[in-house]
């Protein structure tokens, strides 16, 4: 036999052999690395507490406007009862008050000892 006639018989007499075809897993990358996502949060978590804060300080600023609108509405009311309270003084210090207050307390009039005092 020749040698090609032995290298057939040895490939017939061969049990053939399966070829099994392991399919292996591709693995796929991910979009989105592990720092991306933890920068993500990072971002996420600074947006949240700045807008928590941006809440918080419109809050107190709020309050102090009430505080001054409430602070403004008691000046108002002070400046009105000191006005009135101005005129009544004025009323009750006029010169025929006095004089008829005075004659009532049985004071008399004597020029010698009279002295003017002006308001300030």
């Amino acid at each position: 036999m020749s040698n090609l006639a032995h290298k057939h018989q040895q490939y017939v007499n061969e049990p053939q052999k399966q070829t099994v075809v392991k399919v292996k897993a591709v693995k796929r990358r991910s979009l989105i690395t592990p720092g991306e996502k933890i920068l993500a949060m990072l971002l996420i978590a600074f947006v949240v507490v700045m807008a928590v804060q941006i809440i918080s300080a419109q809050a107190s600023i709020y309050e102090v406007n009430k505080d001054i609108q409430d602070m403004k509405t008691a000046i108002e009311e002070q400046q009105k009862m000191n006005s009135d309270l101005e005129m009544q003084i004025s009323d009750l210090s006029s010169y025929d008050r006095v004089w008829s207050k005075a004659k009532e307390l049985g004071l008399k009039l004597d020029e010698n000892n009279v002295r003017v005092v002006e308001k300030k």
